[in-house]
Parts: structure tokens; C-alpha cells; sequence
């Protein structure tokens, strides 16, 4: 099996030094700075962005660099509208400058973000940054961090998640990275391979060089590793492949395999359904001995299970009922409840990272959909739809969904289209993901650690 694993794939900040000076901060966000994104379509914050000063040269280009990429992350999040370029009033030459604030007021600007690089020498560059409010006239958090010149692009998904987090009051999504099949060639001969990029499409790279089909990756929340299912002379077996070192190891072959594993919130389990004799239920596996058990024993089919964030539950499909819904039962397959009550069918359920949402597909009418519900079922609301969408996977801050959709057949023998996208969960700004092929099976990792 021929793993491909570029070596700037790991980590590329060798040391990440956060210094916050306790004269930066102002620990309170002014309430009219505050934006709500829980439900409904938001107003965007104005902001303004300016371009990081730099040293001449190199330091120019990558502060140039790293506030178009925090730009774009904040603009694409939909919460923020940033202020054109060519409206500036002139910014502070320094992010230790204060700002002339009745300067920025007129133009309507909410917040304010300078920063500079300077050369530390010639793998190194020092970054700063401050976040200014306009409104209260005040900086609310400033970050210096040393690091590789080469780690500019993670530098600015750092700084957009401190950004964030201050305007919104929850947690950032940029520093993180999305595993998914990229997918080529004609529908009879279909080439299938596992690829790795950063949540903004860039820094590609393939994981697998396609001598044999994946399918389903899935992120540890704990460590930088994924597993995922891969048919290896025509038998499914589940691996797990660790990101920082390209080592994979292969937990089993499991030919009842009919979806492919996900991990417990602590890291140490997996959880799968396996078919035998006919009889498709729920399992887990310890990853510290293998030892497999069964959870349910029913004669229906039961399958893609899905672990609550602090464990103690699973959400899985069944067609127990007579249709294919959505049940919840405690971690040891006791207690089962049907959740879903709505038309259609429902398949692929995922629970959020803050437990309040599930995210599901739902068939109905011979159309797909991605939607949430609340836990106990109830608010179930719809998304996106097209002819095929499924797949979705949470961001860790579980305020934006990815998945794939897949267009209608083509006659001439060609595959449909297949594509990434994302959208929040107010169900606005949906987003195609651009991928060098098609791409399918996304999973969103946790946020990087430093």
C-alpha cells in the first residue's frame, strides 16, 4: 500500500510563542461589538483590516500575506464585512500606535486590526497584532508570536481565531484541517484517494496514491490522527494514519464493515457497524487492546453511530421502526429512542461539538438534504439540498457544517460532479470548498495544537 506523506504536512510552526502583554487586553467586549450567531441570518460586523507593516522585502510580502488570509477567513465566516483597502484612512504605522479613532467612526468601522513582522533572523520573524474597538475606543487583545517565516499562513488562522472568538464570544475555526476522498476518473474506474488541506482549501496534499479505494476518513479529537476505511484486495479494513509521523497501523479487517468507524471524544475508542449473517449492529473497539463489543442486537439494520461530545450517549440510524430514522441510546446500547418524527427518511447523523445539534441527511421526495435538530429531535431545520448531499462533519466550534454534493448522472459515461461545501448553521453562506478534483467524505479536525 503506497502512503504518500509530504513532509510539510506536519506542522510547520516549530515553536509558537504567545505573548500577551496584560496592557493589551480589555477583557470586555463593548455589547453593540458583539455578534449573535446561533440562528437567523446575521448583519455582518464592519471591520477594518490593514496591512501588516513590515521591514522592506520579505517582512512587507508576508504582512501583506497574512492580513489578506485573515481577511478572508473572517469575510468567509459571513459574521464580518471588511472595509475596502482603498477607504483607509492612513493606519498606525505600528500595532504599539494607538489609533485616531474619530478618524475610523465616520466610515462606519466597528473594530480595527493592525499588526507588524519584523526579521528575528532567517527562519524566523516575529508577528504582532491588535485588535482595536472603535466603538469604546479601546484594544481588546494583542498577540506576539515567533515563528518560522514559512508558517505565515497558520499565523494569520491564529490570529482570525483570536478575532473571532473576541467579536463573537465563541471559539474560532480557522486553525484547522479537513481530510476527504478526492476523487478522478470515469464512473466504471473510479480513483479514490485520501487528501489532507487546511479549512481554506490551501496547503493540498495526497495522502494516498490511489492503488487501492478509501473511503470515510475520520479526525481523532484528541490527536492528530485519522482513521478511515480502505478496501485492500477487495476487503474493507479500518486504519489509523498518523498525520505527524505518515505511520499508519491497521486495527482489523472487518468484512461486515458497512460504515466506516468514527473515534470516541476521548480518543481511546472507535465506534462502527459490521454486519453478520445478515444482521447489521453497532460496535466499538478499544484502540488500547482491540477488544470488540457489541452494543446493539436487534434484526434491523443499524448503523453510522455517532458518540456524544462528553461520551455518555450514541446517535445512530435505524430502520427498526420501518423507515430509516434517527435513535439515541446511553454508551452501552441500553435505553434506545427514536428522535426523528419528520417525512422522509434520515441517515448519517452527527452530534456537534457543544452537544446541542445534530446534524443529519434526510431523503425526501427524491431529494437530499443536511439539516439540524436539537437532541431531543425537536427544531429540525434544513440547510442545503440537491440531488445527492450527505456527509456532514461539524466544525469544532459547531456553528458550520461541510459536506458533499453530487450532480445529477451524466448519460455519456462520465462521473457527476462531486464537491465540497460548507454553510453555518443559520443555513446562510453556503460555499463551495475548491479542491484540485472532486472531493467527498469530508472530516473537520479539531483546532491545531500549538
Amino acid at each position: 500500500m503506497g502512503f504518500i506523506l509530504n513532509k510539510n504536512l506536519k506542522l510547520i510552526v516549530l515553536k509558537i510563542l504567545i505573548l500577551i502583554s496584560p496592557l493589551l487586553i480589555n477583557q470586555v467586549v463593548a455589547q453593540d461589538l458583539r455578534i449573535k450567531i446561533s440562528s437567523g441570518q446575521v448583519e455582518p460586523l464592519p471591520i477594518a483590516i490593514a496591512d501588516f507593516t513590515g521591514q522592506g522585502g520579505k517582512a512587507n510580502e508576508i504582512g501583506r500575506k497574512i492580513s489578506e488570509v485573515i481577511s478572508n477567513n473572517l469575510v468567509g465566516s459571513g459574521q464580518f464585512k471588511a472595509l475596502e483597502s482603498a477607504a483607509f484612512i492612513a493606519p498606525p504605522t505600528s500595532p504599539s500606535v494607538r489609533p485616531n479613532f474619530t478618524d475610523w467612526s465616520p466610515l462606519g468601522v466597528k473594530a480595527l486590526i493592525t499588526g507588524s513582522v519584523k526579521n528575528i533572523n532567517n527562519q524566523q520573524v516575529e508577528v504582532e497584532f491588535r485588535l482595536w474597538d472603535v466603538v469604546a475606543q479601546t484594544d481588546l487583545i494583542g498577540l506576539r508570536l515567533i515563528v518560522d517565516s514559512n508558517a505565515w499562513r497558520r499565523v494569520a488562522h491564529i490570529i482570525s481565531d483570536e478575532i473571532f472568538q473576541r467579536l463573537s464570544g465563541d471559539s474560532g475555526y480557522f486553525d484547522t484541517r479537513i481530510v476527504y476522498v478526492a476523487e478522478s476518473g470515469p464512473q466504471n474506474k473510479r480513483l479514490k484517494r485520501l487528501a489532507i488541506m487546511d479549512q481554506d482549501g490551501e496547503n493540498h496534499q495526497y495522502l494516498t496514491d490511489g492503488s487501492f479505494l478509501v473511503l470515510t476518513p475520520r479526525f481523532s479529537p484528541t490527536t492528530q490522527e485519522i482513521t478511515y476505511l480502505a478496501y485492500f484486495k477487495n476487503e474493507p479494513r479500518v486504519y489509523i494514519f498518523n498525520l505527524e509521523t505518515g505511520q499508519q497501523e491497521l486495527l482489523g479487517s472487518f468484512p461486515g464493515m458497512t460504515f466506516a468507524p468514527r473515534f470516541s471524544p476521548s480518543g481511546d475508542k472507535i465506534i462502527m457497524s459490521l454486519a453478520t449473517k445478515g444482521i447489521t449492529d453497532i460496535y466499538t473497539m478499544n484502540l488500547n487492546n482491540q477488544k470488540v463489543t457489541r452494543l446493539t442486537n436487534n434484526s434491523s439494520i443499524d448503523t453510522s453511530p455517532s458518540f456524544s461530545p462528553d461520551g455518555k450517549r450514541v446517535i445512530f440510524n435505524s430502520d427498526r421502526g420501518g423507515s430509516q430514522q434517527i435513535y439515541i441510546m446511553d454508551s452501552k446500547g441500553n435505553d434506545v429512542k427514536r428522535i426523528s418524527f419528520g417525512k422522509g427518511r434520515y441517515a448519517t447523523p452527527v452530534w456537534a461539538p457543544k452537544g446541542d445539534l445534530i446534524a443529519f441527511t434526510k431523503m425526501l421526495k427524491n431529494k437530499f438534504y443536511i439539516g439540524v435538530m436539537s437532541q431531543d429531535g425537536s427544531n429540525e431545520r434544513l440547510l442545503a439540498e440537491g440531488y445527492l448531499v450527505e456527509g456532514p462533519t461539524w466544525a469544532p466550534n459547531g456553528r458550520v457544517l461541510m459536506y458533499f454534493k453530487q450532480d445529477a448522472p451524466i448519460d455519456d459515461g462520465k462521473s457527476a460532479s462531486v464537491n465540497l461545501y460548507k454553510i453555518d448553521i443559520t443555513g446562510f453562506r453556503e460555499t463551495r470548498i475548491i479542491t484540485p478534483s472532486d472531493g467527498s467524505d469530508p472530516a473537520w479536525s479539531p483546532l491545531l495544537p500549538n
